[in-house]
């Protein structure tokens, strides 16, 4: 997302947690500042909300299956996932380079990754 301010019905590119993709999405709600608070994606309807500028929340449209989550995989910010507990989740941050944050709904997890 630019530092730029927007408006309700503007349209951003941003990476869709559901596509695992740069999609456009559609600007929903914004701060008073013009900073975007909702924002859903164009091509699969998954909605994500924002606070300060961090993802806090995402609520899955019709988008293709994300893929179920592996410890051996290397994961990058922005990638969705499938979790047996969890359910589905994006990749907020590689924190280490063998642990990244998830968002889960409304919860973010440290899991592992990148594992030999």
């Amino acid at each position: 997302m630019n530092k730029e301010a927007f408006a309700v019905g503007d349209s951003t590119e941003m990476m869709c947690s559901a596509c695992d993709l740069e999609q456009n999405h559609k600007i929903l709600t914004v701060t008073k500042q013009g900073k975007i608070t909702k924002a859903s994606c164009g091509a699969c309807e998954t909605v994500s909300t924002f606070t300060r500028g961090v993802k806090t929340s995402v609520a899955m449209g019709t988008g293709k299956n994300a893929s179920p989550y592996d410890r051996g995989r290397k994961y990058r910010k922005g990638q969705a996932m499938t979790h047996d507990k969890f359910g589905r989740g994006e990749v907020t941050a590689v924190i280490e380079p063998q642990k990244i944050d998830v968002l889960f709904g409304d919860q973010t997890r440290r899991l592992i990754h990148a594992q030999v």
